[in-house]
């Protein structure tokens, strides 16, 4: 009897080896078992101390930050009450009025583009109870905002901005000259949405007298037309995409009276792009950036709307002999004088404070770059950001005072840690994850105090402990002159003494990182199922990745692809020499810019890598938009040779191995014209590869089962030919 229960109790302690699981295709991309679980959309309310989410049951509620209350959540708006036409509505997002007396509700989104998407709005009254539609007449909206004084709702429909006086219910028609593929008012084209990461393109000011807009006249831009199929004549899908060299649109401010609709154009002398424009603190003071084709020249406009004539300012000015970065690091401070901007003058990408008057102080410094603006409480002087200060692989949160002193890591713990904080910079939300370990979220004070947990993905971490996995490790790999950070997972139960086929993972795009210390989703469950099969995963970051400084990011300018695709080869010939490496069995991978890439690899690789597959591939730089593609190149007229000796399109003869190329039929933004000239110069070549097309499919390639058939068929690739 001891013995049995000995046995038994053996058993039980033994199970779960024997219940791990192999993964499969199927368990992650169909079956979705190791998505990780977010905090959903989550807002502030105007007391700071309350927060407000979509509850699990679907109703909107207010929650009390502070960690001793015991009060319960507040229903704000019903379940039972999201109804329309007797049809429930989901809700996919919110906003509340200044007030807090109205939430916009959003509803059945539909993708435009990237960021860009329409949906139907709804106004709900937390008083009365009552919900209607925000406009039925002009449905579906996008880009609805609340004016400051929250009595006015403006948004974007058929190209034309309105506004809504939630007062009276009227709503007018501010703009009139809207149409598709020709005028745009208060929203982005295509290119913009895609290189400048803007779809708003309009903003009202703090008094709410004045809304500043961009109009954009795209009517010279060339179209670009895809056949949708399904029905007996497929669509012509037209849209207008500025290939590199070409025209753009032709972009203007304008500035619209609220009350009177009178609109004036603002001239800001000569340039290419307006990449944002925000309102100053201060009533009536409008800040405006733009920049030349080249964008190596950036510009700021101060314009001062509270006369009877407008007053214009150019109050900074940063100039590169490469390029200059546009992004959302920008805060005008509430003294109406000065403006927090990032920039790498310093050779890293630091914080500085920048007046009015042209007066420039740097708030951070060092050999590492800041990542990202997080905020400022103005109140308390403190400035809060994300660092790669522990490394190119890590983020951490940081505050430092607005004079440059009492700096502090506020997660000092080595992986990848995201803030956003919450209205009044008193609590952020703080997420944080590494390679092997799924993303926590936390509610946090702004001095790192943690309030609660508001999501541990516990029950994905319990599921992961049953799966046979390899931690993802990372490492130094050195080409001559060149370190770069690179990653690997090594095979289930490796032996040092046996050889292994090498799957290489790559990206190598300007400006993006692969190899970082952060959870990375489904992708990360793919290579595990690679490595189960006795695969080595790596990937690498070239040169022209970042958070090492400009120079290691911009060396690749003018000649896109050529270091990157060194150093990817180089460092996978490095790392082929060890000893536990099976160097004829080398195979290769990347999308997008990545397809470029592994496309690259097996064109110039002189045969290192047995297999390359290519998923919407860059073939030649010739074909992708201006703004993108002009900011690295220049244009081809001014670079010919940047974009021709570096472009897989034109070095198919020397194509060695085994070549697979995927694409949408339906890609806007890397056009299968890509995958479809490579097609037409491997036959002329006399070079045989394989190939697989998903119609109407864009750059994601997702949707339905979508997704588990192109991993399957990857998957099943990689096996046949590895």
């Amino acid at each position: 009897m001891k013995n049995a229960l000995l046995l038994f109790l053996l058993y039980c302690s033994v199970t779960p080896l024997f219940f791990a699981q192999n993964l499969s295709v199927e368990r992650i991309w169909k079956n979705y078992e190791f998505s990780a679980k977010g905090t959903g959309s989550i807002q502030a309310m105007n007391d700071g101390e309350h927060y407000v989410s979509v509850s699990a049951e679907g109703s909107i509620v207010s929650n009390s930050i502070n960690a001793q209350t015991l009060e319960k959540q507040k229903v704000l708006v019903p379940k039972e009450k999201l109804v329309w036409n007797s049809l429930p509505i989901a809700v996919e997002g919110f906003n509340f009025n200044a007030n807090e007396e109205k939430i916009l509700i959003w509803t059945a989104t539909k993708a435009i583009y990237r960021r860009s998407f329409e949906a139907f709005y709804f106004l709900y009254d937390i008083k009365s109870q009552k919900i209607e539609a925000l406009d039925e007449e002009h449905t579906p909206q996008t880009l609805v905002e609340y004016s400051p004084d929250g009595t006015k709702v403006s948004y974007i429909h058929g190209n034309d901005i309105f506004i809504k006086d939630l007062n009276t219910g009227k709503v007018r028609k501010m703009t009139q000259d809207g149409k598709r593929n020709k005028i745009i008012n208060g929203t982005t084209d295509w290119v913009y949405e895609e290189e400048f990461a803007i779809t708003k393109a309009y903003g009202w000011s703090p008094d709410g007298q004045y809304l500043a807009f961009l109009k954009f006249d795209e009517r010279e831009v060339p179209q670009f037309q895809m056949a949708l199929y399904g029905e007996l004549y497929p669509e012509q899908y037209t849209y207008k995409y500025p290939k590199a060299g070409e025209q753009n649109s032709k972009v203007t401010l304008n500035l619209l009276q609220v009350s009177s609709g009178k609109i004036q154009q603002i001239g800001l002398g000569e340039y290419e792009y307006i990449p944002r424009l925000n309102w100053s603190k201060t009533a009536n003071q409008l800040v405006v950036q733009t920049m030349n084709r080249h964008q190596n020249e950036l510009n700021y406009w101060l314009i001062d709307c509270s006369g009877k004539q407008l007053v214009k300012k150019n109050i900074y000015q940063e100039k590169s002999e490469t390029y200059v970065e546009v992004d959302d690091n920008l805060m005008i401070l509430n003294d109406g004088q000065s403006f927090l901007r990032c920039s790498e003058q310093s050779g890293y990408n630091h914080i500085y404070q920048i007046g009015f008057d042209g007066k420039t102080r740097a708030i951070t410094s060092g050999s590492w770059d800041v990542i990202a603006f997080l905020g400022m409480d103005q109140a308390s002087q403190t400035v809060y950001f994300a660092s790669a200060e522990q490394g190119a692989i890590y983020k951490s949160i940081y505050s430092v005072k607005l004079d440059g002193t009492n700096k502090m890591n506020l997660t000092p713990e080595l992986g990848y840690h995201n803030a956003e904080f919450l209205n009044g910079m008193k609590y952020f939300i703080h997420t944080y994850s590494t390679a092997n370990t799924p993303p926590v979220s936390v509610l946090r004070a702004a001095n790192g105090q943690q309030i609660r947990v508001l999501e541990d993905n516990a029950a994905l971490s319990a599921k992961m402990k049953n799966e046979k996995l390899n931690p993802r490790t990372f490492l130094k790999i050195q080409t001559g002159e060149v370190e770069l950070n690179a990653s690997l997972i090594l095979p289930q139960n490796y032996d040092p003494n046996n050889k292994y086929p090498v799957f290489v993972n790559v990206y190598g795009g300007p400006g993006h990182n692969e190899v970082l210390d952060a959870w990375d989703g489904n992708d990360y469950f793919f290579h595990q199922l690679l490595a189960q099969k006795g695969y080595m995963v790596l990937s690498i970051d070239p040169r022209g990745t970042q958070f090492r400084g400009a120079a290691f990011k911009k060396s690749t300018y003018l000649q896109l692809g050529k270091l990157e695709i060194e150093d990817v080869l180089a460092a996978t010939k490095v790392f082929a020499e060890r000893p536990d490496v099976d160097s004829k069995r080398l195979g290769i991978m990347g999308w997008s810019y990545g397809g470029f890439m592994s496309s690259l690899a097996m064109t110039k690789g002189n045969g290192l890598f047995k297999v390359g597959i290519a998923v919407a591939p860059v073939t030649n730089w010739r074909y992708y938009d201006n703004i993108y593609t002009e900011r690295f190149l220049r244009t081809p007229q001014e670079n010919a040779k940047g974009y021709d000796e570096n472009s897989p399109i034109n070095f198919v003869k020397d194509l060695q191995g085994k070549y697979f190329l995927i694409h949408g039929s339906a890609d806007d933004n890397v056009h299968y014209q890509n995958s479809m000239e490579m097609i037409s110069a491997l036959v002329k070549a006399n070079k045989q590869f394989d190939l697989f097309i998903y119609p109407n499919k864009n750059h994601g390639i997702y949707g339905g089962n979508t997704r588990n058939h192109l991993f399957n068929m990857i998957f099943d690739y990689i096996e046949e030919e590895l």
